[in-house]
């Protein structure tokens, strides 16, 4: 498929609405002020300005068939750019869903937080009614999606409100796992290739804490929420677990702590002795993760442990004390089908964890099942699993809490974290909304600098994998004094 600009280079956001309808490794790309004859698979977009006004036309050919749309806007429009954007995103739309039959019920919205414009026509004091008539007619989403995205950013409203600008969360990047998953594409690395890694990689992060707890200090900086994310930060010992709590004790003031995560994930790193040092230290809140209570498909994708495993850990973790529990799911897992998905649901909601999170397999390039030739990827019923997993939940009590979409997503659908009421993830709404800083350490940890006040947000990178951490450590951390740099501006 060749994609053909003339008059504009709205490349970026058509190229992201063309890939709801065709996958994105077969398009080219030309570019030219002329009007091009469209020939074989390809689709011309053309702006042509006159006087007055603006002609905007879209044409395509796709195999066999070919079909247009033409509008017209002023040129007088106060976001002129924008406008003439959003109505060629609207003719694509429009042709693309003619041509192949779907409907993707997201619209034309590409990015991977749609509540975030919710949150913003709600800080405006739009009512209701207005953000659904502009989800619907503007960006062409299905009425069920805005409810979802609607309903997430009221859950959402209190604690967004309540947001100190000097606030923020810690992440702690642990990237090992026991084995990697077929659908993964994280910066994470198999235990067993990487143990002569972990003694080093530990000091170091302990050394990344101290450096980021001074600057903190001197910055007046609030931490208001931590998260271990990984990988899978249970794979390392008991022992080093306690060493790296210990240290963000002794180095941060934990006195306005809401909130401290450990992704256990995986059952098949759950011990005892593990989830009593994790309690002992402060954690309140973990993520086991069965994502199928299936046991063929959990074969299939790599997850070296059982349904009974994952039931075993979180009665474990509840006996224990934790106060919140977070397991997540995966809809369109290869070789699962409907039947299965539903029980993993209803088994799920007899347990009542706080949260449960409803993710749609998303395939990644780096992921081992984009390698892969396997239809039954594709053919399963993402789309039933999560209108399935959606009725059951709101049915229970649990609501929306954030959400977000990925690339490569299966039927353009979207991650959700469900709660019982008041038991959202602070971290999960505030690194999805983007709307706090969250200083990150340890290997492919991305800091995210956040001044709501002057509407700025920036990134800093660590180095992505545990080896060049350890070896480029020092010029790493380095980098952390453009934390300074950003809060004295």
């Amino acid at each position: 498929m060749t994609l053909i600009f003339s008059g504009n280079d709205f490349k970026y956001e058509l190229e992201g609405v063309m890939k709801l309808f065709i996958p994105a490794k077969l398009f080219s790309h030309e570019f030219t002020d002329r009007y091009v004859k469209v020939e074989g698979d390809a689709a011309f977009f053309r702006r042509r300005k006159g006087k007055r006004y603006t002609l905007l036309y879209v044409y395509v050919t796709l195999g066999s068939k070919t079909c247009y749309r033409v509008a017209r806007i002023q040129n007088a429009e106060s976001d002129y750019e924008n406008e003439c954007e959003l109505t060629l995103s609207r003719l694509l739309f429009s042709v693309m869903s003619e041509l192949t039959g779907k409907q993707a019920k997201w619209g034309i919205i590409t990015g991977i937080r749609p509540v975030k414009r919710v949150n913003k026509m709600l800080s405006n004091d739009m009512t209701k009614d207005q953000i659904y008539d502009i989800m619907r007619n503007r960006y062409l989403c299905d009425n069920n999606k805005i409810d979802i995205a609607y309903k997430t950013a009221k859950t959402q409203s209190e604690i967004l409100s309540d947001l100190d600008n000097k606030s923020f969360s810690l992440y702690v990047s642990i990237p090992f796992c026991p084995t990697r998953c077929s659908y993964c594409s994280f910066v994470s690395q198999s235990i067993e290739g990487c143990l002569n890694l972990i003694p080093e990689y530990v000091d170091n992060l302990c050394r990344e804490i101290e450096y980021t707890a001074e600057i903190v200090k001197r910055l007046g900086l609030v931490l208001d929420t931590v998260y271990f994310g990984g990988g899978t930060p249970t794979t390392l010992e008991a022992d080093m677990l306690d060493k790296l709590m210990k240290t963000i004790a002794g180095s941060f003031d934990l006195s306005n702590l809401r909130e401290y995560t450990v992704e256990a994930g995986r059952a098949d790193t759950i011990t005892c002795e593990k989830l009593k040092v994790l309690k002992k230290n402060g954690c309140n809140r973990i993520s086991i993760n069965p994502q199928t209570l299936n046991d063929s498909v959990l074969e299939r994708i790599g997850r070296k442990h059982t349904a009974e495993q994952f039931l075993d850990s979180y009665k474990l973790a509840k006996s224990i004390g934790f106060e919140s529990v977070n397991t997540d799911i995966i809809a369109g897992l290869p070789t699962d089908t409907l039947d299965s998905f539903k029980n993993t649901v209803d088994k799920l909601i007899q347990l009542e964890p706080e949260n449960i999170t409803v993710h749609t397999l998303s395939i990644k390039r780096a992921a081992r099942l984009n390698q892969e030739e396997n239809d039954e990827v594709f053919d399963n019923p993402a789309s039933k699993m999560v209108d399935y997993a959606t009725k059951r939940l709101l049915e229970n009590g649990y609501l929306p809490y954030y959400l977000y979409r990925q690339k490569n997503m299966l039927d353009n659908l979207e991650n959700i974290g469900w709660c019982k009421p008041n038991k959202e993830s602070l971290y999960n709404i505030y690194i999805m909304e983007e709307v706090q800083t969250i200083l990150a350490v340890g290997a492919g940890g991305s800091t995210k600098l956040v001044d709501l006040k002057n509407d700025r947000i920036e990134r800093i990178f660590n180095y992505k994998f545990p080896l060049e951490y350890n070896k480029h450590f020092d010029l790493m951390i380095k980098k952390k004094d453009e934390i300074e740099g950003f809060y004295s501006e």
